[in-house]
C-alpha cells in the first residue's frame, strides 16, 4: 500500500506548466490524464502528480527556501539517465539551478541536477547507487 497517494501542486498558468512538466513526466514513464480543471501523471505503483490552476495566480512565483515546498527528487537508474532528464525538462523551458554533478557532499556516488519551471518549482534528478564493494 502506497504512503503517498497523490503529490498536487497550483500553479499559475497550467497550460504553460503541462508544457513544461509532460514531457518529464513522460520521459519518466507516466501517462498524462487531463481534467477540466486539473492534469495529472499516473505510473503503476507511484503516487499520482497533479497540477491545479492556483486560486491566486497573480501571487507570484514560489521562492525556493521559504516555508512550503523545497523540492521534489527522482531518483534514475544511471548518471546518463540524470543527463538525459536534464536535457529534456531544459529543451522544455525548465530553468537549471544545478547542471548535473558529483555531490560527494552526500554520498561519493551521488550525481544530480536541479531544474525550477516558471512558477518556481524545484526538481531534481539523481542517482545515487549502492556502494559496489559491499
Amino acid at each position: 500500500m502506497l504512503i503517498f497517494d497523490h503529490l498536487g501542486l497550483s500553479v499559475a498558468d497550467i497550460d504553460r506548466a503541462r508544457e513544461q512538466f509532460d514531457p518529464v513526466m513522460r520521459a519518466l514513464g507516466f501517462d498524462r490524464h487531463d481534467r477540466e480543471n486539473d492534469t495529472s501523471w499516473q505510473r503503476d505503483g507511484e503516487p499520482e502528480f497533479i497540477l491545479l490552476p492556483a486560486r491566486e495566480p497573480d501571487s507570484g512565483p514560489h521562492v525556493h527556501g521559504r516555508v512550503g515546498w523545497q523540492h521534489l527528487a527522482f531518483e534514475v537508474g544511471s548518471r546518463a539517465e540524470v543527463d538525459r532528464l536534464h536535457d529534456i525538462a531544459t529543451g522544455a523551458g525548465w530553468t537549471v539551478v544545478r547542471d548535473p554533478k558529483l555531490y560527494p557532499r552526500f554520498t561519493d556516488r551521488y550525481y544530480a541536477s536541479f531544474v525550477e519551471d516558471d512558477n518556481g518549482i524545484r526538481i531534481e534528478f539523481m542517482n545515487n547507487p549502492p556502494r559496489s564493494d559491499q
